[in-house]
């Protein structure tokens, strides 16, 4: 489903649901991390795309205060006053967007009632970011409706402009804020960077301890997803696990976070260390290495280089931060299997969701026809690959 038509299933939504025209639309893409699993949140390295799957929201302000929220995913519309976004169990999905507005009441911007049909082509549960895509188009959504300016020092009204590399970053932040603080989910600031400074047919290297953002090409290859079927669900616990075991091992060995960690010391020092807290370490240092390959493996047009990057990537998240499944792993085996094939890997939190493989642009057709097969006939699971472009950020 392309752009146009997300945006149109939304509107044909509110149509029907609220008997009027929206007057405001924003779309915020979802992410895929090429390398850098995991290290965002400890001021890593993280290679990503924004990719073209997305979420839509169409919007019209109301005069009484009330927030009404429809989705296309889900049958049970949402209410709610402005200045009370409580959670409602019956209505877990709202959450994303009541994060937002919590947030936004925080850095004391002013907003209103509004009404809102929301619609999205990102496979929910495959890794691709739908949350953070959700967040991203619910803080430009009430940009567009209630125009103002966020900075590091506050927010304040203001005719409703382009957004600057450093408004950008803010919102980020907000809506990161959102899934930590509202949802629960201890996450990093990858997704919603991704999903706001994305660039078409470049990848994003972004620097977690600068908080940078850096584009370079990309192009040549297809990109393509294959989704276990296996969704994975962050709320969980895995993911806050795995940052508790990532930040003790940082202070059991001085440092403010991994990203300053050598391996050869991390293995020099050990003992200090739980299993877990080492293994999670070796993935995430290691990790911050192979970014830096990465990106170095690029520059040089080297891809074939940059996808043994990837596979090695997928085995560490395997062995190590151990966030795989025995489906992901199934997937990547598959896919080294295909000669056109020139890295697979995990992407996303992990615990299940889908893989992204970089495969020669000309045999594409040919590598999804052969992932298809293979997969069913090997576990028995449906699965229809996406050939996903790289585009640019929410708008």
């Amino acid at each position: 489903m392309q752009p146009r038509d997300i945006t149109t299933t939304a509107r044909d939504l509110y149509r029907r649901h609220f008997n009027a025209t929206p007057t405001h639309t924003v779309r915020a893409p979802g992410r895929l991390e090429l390398l850098g699993n995991h290290t965002d949140y400890n001021e890593g390295l993280v290679m990503s795309i924004a990719v073209d799957k997305y979420t839509a929201i169409v919007s019209s302000p109301r005069k009484d205060g009330k927030i009404e929220l429809i989705s296309a995913a889900f049958d049970q519309p949402e209410s709610f006053w402005a200045d009370q976004p409580k959670k409602n169990t019956t209505a877990p999905w709202a959450d994303y967007v009541k994060g937002v507005l919590e947030q936004f009441q925080k850095r004391s911007v002013h907003y209103g009632g509004f009404n809102a049909a929301i619609a999205g082509d990102i496979p929910m549960g495959a890794g691709m970011s739908s949350s953070a895509s959700l967040e991203v188009a619910t803080a430009l959504t009430i940009r567009q409706l209630f125009p103002f300016t966020l900075s590091q020092s506050g927010s304040k009204a203001a005719a409703n402009g382009g957004l600057s590399a450093a408004e950008k970053l803010e919102l980020a932040k907000v809506c990161q804020a959102a899934e930590n603080q509202f949802v629960g989910v201890r996450s990093g600031l990858l997704d919603q960077i991704s999903s706001l400074f994305g660039k078409a047919w470049n990848t994003m290297s972004i620097d977690f301890r600068a908080l940078t953002v850096e584009h370079a090409p990309i192009t040549g290859e297809a990109i393509i997803i294959c989704n276990s079927g296996v969704k994975h669900a962050l709320v969980g616990g895995e993911y806050n696990e795995l940052r508790e075991n990532c930040e003790g091992a940082a202070h059991k060995l001085g440092a403010k976070s991994l990203r300053s960690v050598e391996l050869k010391d991390l293995e020099a020092n050990k003992a200090r260390l739980t299993d877990r807290e080492y293994a999670c370490a070796r993935h995430v240092v290691s990790e911050i290495q192979r970014v830096v390959a990465g990106e170095r493996a690029l520059r040089a047009d080297d891809h074939a280089q940059f996808g043994q990057y990837m596979f090695q990537s997928h085995a560490s998240s395997r062995d190590f931060l151990k966030n795989s499944t025995p489906e992901l792993d199934l997937l990547v085996e598959i896919a080294r299997g295909h000669a056109a094939c020139l890295g697979a890997r995990l992407t996303g939190g992990g615990f299940g969701g889908a893989t992204i493989n970089l495969v020669r642009h000309h045999q594409a057709d040919d590598f999804m026809r052969y992932m298809t097969e293979q997969y069913k006939g090997k576990s028995g699971r449906e699965m229809k690959p996406l050939l996903c472009q790289v585009v640019d950020g929410a708008a």
